[in-house]
């Protein structure tokens, strides 16, 4: 599904859209928590889909259709998203378009940019992806040169070539931080920023994936602080997870936890969240429905304490 193909669609239905890159008003000013998860509930249809949110009191969701999905299904999904108040955070472009295996590459190009295609369509906060790896058998994982000058600027290029290729109006092309490839910091993120020059370029942002070493864990909320004052303006969408040290090993060692169960400090985290109320925050990467519930639980509970309606 590319963007060329709705460009006709897209051009009478404009004038009905919200501007693009601006929050609503009411967005701006209510200071409500925009959570939200995984939906393990099956659904058919945009009612039965927006049911399930409203069950597990969502404010924020995750795209509910995926890059096959036709025009008038995208349509029928936005809309009710839009009449039932919750906002899709993200469309997931999951793939490496910096691989060295020129099929790999090509493929995760053309995924990313159909999922940024259908994020522009839906009305998606953001359509996310991390850079990529120059390693061949693991699309996220390490490498001795991914830290390299000449993977900054293919990283700079391969961006530009997707956002160009679709030029959305009102979604935004977003890198999340991986410990392994750019952007590993705040500081990272802002080179990129500069680098790219594409107003369609935006932050997603993960705390938990910049924090490489005991020092930044244990003090993870000044981690959160500076992502917020350096990145605030160009964050679209967060994940919320949590995260314990492993104890009796000799390197350090992180296990992603239900959040609540670790040492993320997700009172800093609401509290900046409270400064930009429209920005969802979504959990990931747990097993079950009721490990959801547990850490929705736990981030409500905080955010009420900042002073967030959760």
């Amino acid at each position: 599904m590319k963007r060329r193909q709705f460009t006709k669609i897209s051009s009478l239905i404009a004038v009905a859209t919200i501007l693009p890159f601006t929050p609503t008003i009411s967005q701006r000013s209510e200071k409500g928590l925009r959570l939200g998860g995984p939906v393990f509930q099956k659904y058919s249809d945009p009612e039965e889909w927006v049911k399930a949110i409203i069950n597990l009191n969502y404010k924020a969701a995750y795209c509910p259709v995926d890059t096959s999905a036709d025009i008038n299904t995208i349509r029928a999904y936005e809309n009710a998203a839009k009449i039932a108040g919750i906002t899709i955070g993200e469309v997931g472009a999951w793939s490496n378009p910096i691989s060295p295996d020129k099929a790999t590459a090509d493929a995760a190009f053309e995924k990313c940019v159909s999922s940024l295609s259908l994020a522009d369509e839906i009305g998606a906060n953001c359509c996310v992806n991390i850079a990529g790896s120059n390693n061949r058998e693991n699309w996220a994982g390490p490498h001795p040169e991914n830290f390299s000058d000449e993977t900054f600027e293919r990283i700079v290029i391969t961006t530009r070539k997707i956002i160009d290729e679709v030029n959305p109006k009102r979604t935004f092309f977003t890198l999340e931080a991986m410990p392994w490839i750019f952007p590993e910091n705040p500081d990272a993120y802002l080179r990129l920023i500069k680098a790219i020059g594409r107003k369609a370029f935006g932050v997603h942002l993960d705390p938990v994936n910049m924090v490489v070493s005991p020092a930044v864990f244990y003090k993870n909320g000044d981690l959160i602080k500076e992502c917020f004052s350096k990145l605030g303006p160009f964050i679209k969408s967060c994940h919320a997870k949590d995260l314990v040290l492993k104890e009796r090993t000799y390197m350090p060692q992180f296990d992603e936890v239900i959040p609540g169960r670790g040492q993320m400090d997700y009172r800093t985290f609401m509290g900046e969240i409270l400064k930009l109320p429209h920005i969802p925050v979504m959990m990931e990467h747990l097993e079950t429905a009721e490990e959801y519930l547990e850490g929705a639980q736990y981030i409500r509970k905080i955010a009420g304490q900042v002073g967030l309606k959760a």
